[in-house]
């Protein structure tokens, strides 16, 4: 038995003649970009997949094209409808036509796209990450941190070459308060499909020397509107909601708040508004703590004067007791003193006295008043003789009488 076969090429011409039969029209699919790149003819090449929406896991891939003339239109109009790029990343409503080629095997060639659709998506992607960081506790973490005072050490994330760089600098340096701003730029890509990657590693960064600053800013001016979608993912959104420094965003957009813009410290829309907003929180901390000088000051001033009112109640009071002292002592001494004389008056005159009376005494016993009453006194030796026994045979004796005196031998 002859087996029928078929060439490769006259198989794929036969699979490329049921898709043309199938599919002669257009049709609409959901799918999302899982590659995007454009080549420098204006084509853009991308890839279709879909995912489990329980698992996640990829039960779908198709490469997919856009031709340059189709795709300079589709661009444009999906950009001003969403606010967004056609990027990767994001879930789209396309019309396709369906190509089976004899080399390159199975493509999609877009056609057509409907904006709301990814609108919807978008804003169901935005609703559930924000709904999973309040579910995570951190929407306000950043948002309660309290502002330094002063806040002037600033870690600046941005790109080096952007102009809102340069005027965000330009206001802080310029200021006409003549404050003292400290920066450091730690580099970022601001947009495109790396910039989230970017900005999360240079707040890794910072956080390495997170005590060298005061206050993280980034900024991003003179971009368009529809590369901010870096600012709308639930990494970068954690990353900065978690921050242990106050974050001032100001990433240059006049649309709705972006999540990052919704979970930092302060959001402003431009990078000087940025720069104006640390001015102003300057001339706050100055207003305060002049404020707080002067109460100190008067506080001080009032202390010190109670203070010299305190002494002087107390010199006075010290005075005058001093004076009362010294009075009471005075009196104490006049007193004194004059008992003091009275006693040595009457020492004095009981002295007398008993001079008076030994004086008396002594005249009366004066021996010549003896010998005037006819008494004698007999001496031996130049000793009163009291008795015969003092004496002996030969003693010189001598008597004294009232008109002169005898020398007498004992025999």
């Amino acid at each position: 038995m002859k087996i029928k076969s078929y060439s490769l090429y006259e198989l794929t011409q036969h699979i490329n003649r049921i898709f043309k039969v199938n599919f002669e029209e257009p049709i609409w699919i959901r799918a999302e970009i899982s590659e995007f790149r454009e080549n420098p003819n204006g084509h853009c090449y991308l890839e279709f997949v879909e995912k489990d929406t329980n698992t996640d896991t990829l039960i779908a891939k198709i490469k997919a094209t856009i031709w340059a003339q189709t795709y300079h239109m589709l661009k444009s109009y999906f950009e001003s409808n969403t606010g967004q790029p056609l990027r990767a990343g994001i879930s789209v409503l396309v019309a396709v036509t369906v190509d089976f080629h004899d080399v390159y095997g199975l493509s999609l060639n877009v056609k057509d796209i409907d904006p709301t659709y990814t609108l919807g998506e978008l804003t169901k992607r935005r609703q559930a990450i924000i709904r999973q960081l309040e579910k995570d506790g951190v929407m306000e973490m950043n948002k309660s941190i309290d502002l330094p005072v002063p806040a002037n050490r600033i870690a600046i994330i941005s790109s080096a070459t952007a102009a809102g760089y340069e005027d965000f600098c330009n206001q802080l340096d310029n200021n006409t308060g003549g404050f003292i701003f400290y920066k450091k730029l730690f580099p970022a890509l601001m947009q495109g499909d790396q910039a989230e990657t970017s900005i999360i590693n240079a707040l890794d960064a910072i956080f390495e020397h997170v005590d060298l600053f005061d206050v993280v800013v980034m900024i991003r001016g003179g971009g368009a509107t529809t590369d901010l979608s870096c600012f709308d993912t639930y990494d970068l959104a954690l990353h900065c909601a978690q921050f242990p420094l106050p974050i001032i965003a100001g990433i240059g957009h006049q649309r709705d708040l972006s999540i990052v813009d919704m979970v930092v410290h302060t959001s402003v829309k431009t990078p000087t508004a940025a720069a104006a907003f640390l001015i102003e929180a300057m001339e706050d901390a100055k207003g305060k703590l002049t404020d707080t000088y002067n109460a100190i000051y008067h506080l001080l001033r009032n202390k010190v004067n109670d203070q010299q009112q305190k002494i002087s109640d107390i010199s006075w009071k010290i005075k005058h007791a001093l004076l009362n002292k010294t009075t009471s002592k005075r009196i104490f001494l006049e007193r004194q003193n004059a008992r003091l004389i009275q006693a040595v008056r009457l020492a004095v005159n009981q002295q007398k006295n008993k001079l008076e009376l030994l004086s008396k005494e002594i005249e009366h016993r004066n021996p010549i008043k003896l010998l005037e009453k006819g008494f004698s006194i007999t001496t031996v030796n130049g000793k009163k003789l009291l008795s015969v026994s003092e004496v002996k045979q030969g003693d010189v004796i001598k008597t004294y009488l009232k008109d002169g005196e005898i020398q007498s031998e004992v025999i």
